[in-house]
């Protein structure tokens, strides 16, 4: 005799959950600048009135909510904002021909908010040789702060179009690092991408390293 699965009805009741503090977090995030995605599901999570023991939705899942936000409420202000974004990132990409330059994340993927960093992954055998190259083209830069002692550094450059962040890895660190499934975007496929899009004006000037 068949008997009924009784934990299909949590199942369920967890999966709804889930979702619902990933659209409520992705809207703190595109609308208050939320950068700390795990607090903005904890802060949605109690928004809802969920127990405490309710569990989270992944960073995909944010993802994919900010992907609905944007096209159910920004529409062409989103489209331009990610377009400046993504010309800002291709002078950068440019700018850095020499380290291997890979556009990733928010601005890469399409979902990245107005307060999203440009990454952008570089490859060098030590950071100090992308620093030597930002002083050289009298470029301002800081080191992100609160970078694990054994990561990846981080270079934070301050444009109108949000921070670049470039992440430099060693070769070693670069072959080894782990595949996800991602968008990465180098100078040629994002110059592509930018070129079979319609030009929409930025909210701002892009300027040129």
């Amino acid at each position: 005799m068949h008997r009924p699965r009784r934990d299909r009805e949590p199942q369920g009741r967890d999966a709804q959950n889930r979702a619902r503090i990933a659209d409520l977090a992705a809207r703190l995030i595109a609308e208050h600048g939320l950068a700390d995605w795990s607090l903005a599901k904890r802060k949605a999570a109690r928004q809802l009135m969920l127990p405490e023991r309710t569990t989270l939705p992944g960073d995909d899942e944010i993802e994919i909510a900010l992907a609905a936000h944007h096209e159910l409420f920004d529409g062409d202000e989103h489209t331009a904002t990610l377009r400046a974004q993504r010309e800002e990132a291709l002078e950068w990409l440019r700018f850095f021909a020499a380290f291997e330059p890979v556009l990733v994340g928010g601005v890469a993927a399409g979902w990245a908010t107005e307060h999203s960093d440009i990454r952008i992954e570089l490859v060098a055998d030590d950071s100090k040789l992308v620093e030597l190259a930002l002083i050289n083209a009298g470029i301002a830069y800081s080191v992100a702060p609160g970078v694990a002692q054994h990561a990846a550094p981080e270079l934070l450059i301050a444009t109108p179009c949000g921070d670049v962040r470039a992440i430099v890895r060693t070769p070693v660190a670069a072959r080894q690092r782990p595949r996800r499934d991602e968008t990465r975007l180098d100078q040629e496929r994002l110059a592509a991408l930018l070129a079979a899009e319609e030009p929409i004006e930025p909210s701002g000037p892009a300027p040129r390293p």
